[in-house]
This record gives C-alpha cells, structure tokens and sequence, in this order.
C-alpha cells in the first residue's frame, strides 16, 4: 500500500485550517511595519548609547525626547569644555544617526498612515476607540479575510487575548494572557486600550461596562480585556462591512 504524503494526508483532514494567502500589496504594507519596528529599536539603542556615554561623565537629562535633545546640544556645543574630544566625536556619530533613523520614521509613518486610509475597512476601522493608523493599516495587511475566522472571539485567540489555559481533571483554571499568537497586533491593541482608559480616567464615559470593569480590576487588566473586546468589534466590522456605533447605555452594561 503507498503511503500518501503528509502534506496530502493533511489536506484529506476536515478540521484542517487553513491559512489565507495575502496578496502582494498585503504583502509590501507589512514590510512598512517591520521595517518601521526594526528602526524603532534603533532609535531607542542609539538614544541609550548617548544617554550611557554622557552619563560616564556626569551628564545627565531627564526622561524623555527633550532631555535627550539636551544631551545633544551639550555635545554640538564647541564651547563646552567638559567632554573629551573623543567622547564628542562618537556622540556626534550617534547623533547623526538618530537623525537620520528619525527621519526615516516618520516616512514610514507617512505610508501606513496613507495606507489606513486607502482601502474602505481601513477607513471604518480608524473610528474605533482605540485604533489608530498604525493599528488599522496592521489589520488591514495581517487578516486577508476576517471571514475565515467563525467570530471575534476566534480573531481575538489568534491574536493572544485570550487566558492561557492550566486545566486538568475536568477542572479548568485560567491563568494571564497566552503568549501566543500575533504578538504586533496585541501590544497594539493594548496599548490602543490603554490609551481609551486614561482618556475615560480623566473624561469619562458613556460605556458603564468600561466603568465597572475598572471598578473591579486593575488598570492593565482591565486594558486586555478592553483589547479583547476591541478585537470582536473589529471583527464584526471587517466581516460585515458595517461602521462603528458607540454602544447605547442598556448594551454597553451587557
């Protein structure tokens, strides 16, 4: 008896998934993403570095973009005579570079935010709470077909907003968030989430769902399962071509 292979062994199953084939233009935004991640790295490696090296010599500055524009100044400065002349020079090289990596952020900003705004779901899915460009054009370019996903709570496991899951005996016990899944897509969604809180901490809401889950939970529980929600919607959104509604009272307390 011949052995079938196993990819076609595979394909003979019925609980076989599939994954959708994204299409070139799919494709080439996601580059923008991870090239874009990869120069984000840099600019916080080359943003120590300088930190580091002046820091040896008793240069400090606070926290942040500004300080770190101050720590620059200080090594443009030619009349400061407290860095050694070598120290100024590697600085100075670092500084370039942080320039241009800068630079080349921002371009890349500019593409995935024209590419959010370029497709229909894009558009609709930049009036959640919460999804911002980056966000919409990720989405847009990592799920060729919401579709394939039989509800948002499937979209929302395969992103990793689920609990991990330690059960055994019959007996379940659910733990933090699974490690798994679109780790990109996640660390936006949360902090998407996070960013929808601390404008309800200070503004307030109209969710009261919102309002008691902080309530009960703390701040970064409460932001994953925002996030979790925050997928379903998007779900319902890509998959039957509908726009985003502020909940009512009665619904958002469900």
């Amino acid at each position: 008896m011949r052995l079938m292979p196993r990819r076609s062994e595979a394909v003979t199953r019925p609980s076989m998934h599939f994954v959708e084939i994204k299409s070139p233009e799919q494709q080439s935004i996601m580059s923008l993403h991870r090239v874009r991640q990869m120069l984000m790295r840099q600019r916080t490696q080359i943003s120590n570095a300088i930190r580091g090296h002046l820091g040896e010599f008793g240069r400090v500055a606070p926290i942040g973009r500004n300080g770190l524009a101050q720590l620059i100044a200080i090594v443009a400065d030619e009349n400061d005579n407290t860095l050694p002349d070598d120290v100024r020079a590697a600085v100075a090289m670092l500084a370039v570079q942080l320039r241009i990596v800068n630079d080349q952020i921002l371009e890349l900003d500019r593409r995935v935010r024209a590419s959010a705004r370029a497709t229909d779901v894009g558009r609709r899915l930049l009036e959640v709470p919460g999804v911002g460009p980056v966000l919409a054009s990720a989405l847009v370019a990592t799920v060729p077909d919401a579709s394939a996903f039989k509800s948002g709570r499937n979209l929302a496991a395969w992103i990793g907003l689920v609990p991990r899951q330690n059960s055994s005996g019959g007996k379940e016990r659910l733990g933090g968030i699974t490690k798994q899944g679109n780790r990109y897509l996640r660390q936006m969604l949360v902090v998407g989430a996070l960013a929808v809180i601390r404008y309800a901490q200070r503004h307030g809401t109209r969710r009261p769902w919102l309002v008691h889950l902080l309530a009960r939970r703390t701040t970064k529980i409460a932001a994953v399962a925002l996030a979790n929600k925050t997928a379903r919607m998007i779900w319902a959104i890509m998959t039957t071509g509908e726009r985003y509604r502020e909940p009512s009272a009665a619904s958002a307390a469900v």
